[in-house]
């Protein structure tokens, strides 16, 4: 079976509600959607959102990246992964979340052809259900507090608070209201996404020392491994690096700097679903926690592929974040579904999701 067709395809989302994280308020989630045609007829898809202050990339340059890649992909052997993503690194530097979604789509694609799980293509499954982390971002003590109690009644046993939005003393003080109305036996973490520096990280983790904080995600400049090392050594809460990893060498620099005792993977910085498990494997290697991760907010189509991540690694323990649940429309019939805070693994073929084209064209917008 070989690759026909591939087509990217731009697409805007609406949210639930705004999503507040450091400097950018989100309304809406842009996102690049890739349909990849089969000689035999079968059709998968992958996905990719835009993040241009983590990965550079725009949806227009994703487009554009994708159309560039397509003559290298097209009529290749289907699940040759080593192959296509080789072949598209020979000719395009970078761009790592375009790519990853093409070869997220091989995989869909494949799978479907096979009648296999994308879990099974992985390597097969550790685990067959996986707990969602839920992002708390109010940006006020109070908003913070009433959503966690209504999360907590909802059956969530993993967190997330976003600060970097105020001051190191009132993200602080919202943190640890979150920690107290959550109470112990949960995963909470928090997450700066580059909002604050070496001074301010450190005034935060002093505030939250005596709280129920299992990490805090990403409080400097993605370049600023001193500021990360100088955060890690000031505090009792392992550091978790996000924007800052982009490769294999990156975790280990930061594992040999003592800046970060996690990581936060994503395909899109990653380069796709195989850059993700060997990534996984290293930080088994190296005794550093694994936490999935998708970009606000994917769809169900990005979202899956993330469960089957997460199922298919080494370690997952500081859980999973799927953003589907955060879009007021998706591109699938039936949504991923989170019951009591946790998500099953799909054992359908590819995916085991059903992307809906008619719901597709109508959030697609020209580029």
């Amino acid at each position: 079976m070989k690759i026909k067709r591939i087509e990217p395809i731009a697409v805007s989302l609406p949210l639930v509600k705004p999503v507040k994280m450091a400097g950018v308020e989100l309304i809406t989630a842009d996102n690049l959607v890739v349909r990849m045609e089969s000689d035999t007829g079968f059709v998968g898809w992958g996905e990719s959102a835009s993040a241009p202050i983590m990965t550079g990339e725009t949806v227009e340059s994703m487009v554009a990246a994708v159309r560039h890649l397509t003559p290298y992909v097209e009529g290749r052997v289907a699940d040759d992964f080593a192959g296509a993503s080789s072949m598209m690194n020979l000719w395009m530097y970078g761009n790592q979340a375009a790519k990853g979604a093409i070869e997220m789509a091989m995989h869909d694609l494949v799978g479907r052809a096979t009648g296999q799980p994308v879990h099974a293509l992985l390597g097969g499954k550790r685990r067959d259900r996986v707990s969602t982390l839920w992002m708390i971002s109010g940006g006020n003590a109070e908003a913070d507090v009433k959503e966690a109690k209504e999360l907590l009644a909802a059956g969530y046993v993993a967190y997330k608070v976003k600060v970097g939005v105020n001051s190191p003393e009132i993200d602080a003080e919202r943190t640890r209201r979150v920690c107290e109305t959550l109470g112990p036996g949960h995963l909470i973490s928090s997450d700066a996404n580059q909002g604050w520096t070496a001074d301010e990280g450190e005034r935060y983790v002093r505030g939250v020392a005596d709280s129920l904080l299992d990490f805090f995600e990403q409080p400097v400049r993605q370049d600023d491994l001193a500021g990360m090392a100088r955060i890690a050594k000031a505090t009792r809460v392992p550091i978790c690096a996000d924007e800052s990893i982009h490769s294999l060498d990156h975790i280990r620099r930061h594992h040999a700097a003592g800046a970060a005792r996690g990581v936060s993977l994503k395909t899109i910085k990653l380069g796709g679903l195989r850059g993700v498990m060997e990534a996984g494997r290293l930080c088994a290697e190296l005794g550093m926690e694994v936490n999935v991760a998708c970009k606000t907010a994917e769809s169900s189509i990005a979202s899956a592929a993330a469960v089957h991540l997460s199922a298919a690694l080494p370690s997952n323990n500081w859980s999973l974040n799927i953003s589907s649940p955060y879009l007021a429309e998706d591109l699938t019939a039936q949504p991923l579904a989170v019951v009591r805070g946790h998500v099953v693994v799909p054992d359908g073929p590819g995916l085991g999701i059903e992307v809906d084209e008619a719901r597709v064209r109508r959030f697609q917008r020209s580029i």
